[in-house]
């Protein structure tokens, strides 16, 4: 089956290396370009395209936000030469993912997937619908599980083990049994999708599972201490510590 596909970068060699890729073989044919965020998701739903060959750092707003605005639903291979974004890459379901500079074979090895996928689904939706969900809206089912990066490995991580959450920058590190990894997401991003009436934003920076939770201690000014089961002590905001009082009433 011939797929048609779209090229994202806003560097015009990786566009061009990519064409020329991908004019090589007789499964794939291109139907146009886009060079940032907002042009690319214009054509994505102009050209409807089978498959989008993604870069993540574009003009505008990247790529990963191109994935959550556009209408027509595609399959997705992000393409970047930044592997921090992997984690997120698959947690919005992408198909594959390709580290730049990548070569005939590892395209191969993708298309081969994007195949596979198209096949399975019966046509081009679904893998992006399920990216449209990994980041939806509080109203939609919660977070079960998502991937970190071990030792070059995506691991999965079930939600039920985080212990807690810290914002770290752009980043949140998540604690779980005993190790701490650090996933390129906001604490935003899991404060949406993860079950509010197990998880609590106790701090602009910290969220906990209350299952982890040993004490609640008083702090100063009013605020509440937190002991977690490791013996980690947070202490929360005052808006927090209220529902916290609330909590336990």
């Amino acid at each position: 089956m011939t797929l048609s596909a779209l090229i994202v970068d806003d560097e015009p060699l990786a566009r061009r290396r990519l064409h020329e890729l991908l004019a090589e073989r007789d499964d794939v044919r291109v139907v146009g370009e886009a060079a940032s965020g907002p042009d690319a998701v214009d054509r994505i739903d102009a050209l409807r395209p089978d498959v989008v060959f993604l870069d993540i750092e574009l003009p505008a707003f990247n790529g990963l936000d191109v994935v959550k605005r556009i209408s027509h639903q595609p399959l997705v291979v992000f393409t970047t030469a930044f592997d921090r974004y992997a984690v997120a890459a698959f947690e919005l379901a992408a198909v594959d993912y390709l580290l730049k500079p990548f070569g005939a074979e590892r395209l191969a090895t993708a298309i081969d997937r994007l195949q596979r996928e198209h096949t399975d689904d019966g046509g081009a939706g679904a893998p992006a619908e399920r990216a449209l969900q990994a980041l939806a809206e509080p109203r939609d089912a919660p977070l079960t599980r998502f991937f970190v990066r071990d030792r070059g490995k995506l691991l999965p991580v079930a939600v039920r083990e985080i212990e807690r959450l810290e914002a770290d920058d752009d980043y949140v590190r998540v604690f779980t049994r005993g190790r701490a990894h650090l996933v390129y997401l906001t604490l935003n991003d899991f404060e949406r999708r993860l079950d509010p009436q197990r998880f609590l934003r106790i701090h602009r920076g910290h969220m906990v599972n209350l299952d982890y939770v040993r004490h609640l201690l008083p702090g100063e000014g009013g605020r509440i201490e937190i002991e977690m089961t490791d013996g980690t002590r947070l202490l929360a905001s005052r808006t927090r510590s209220r529902d916290l009082r609330n909590l336990t009433l």
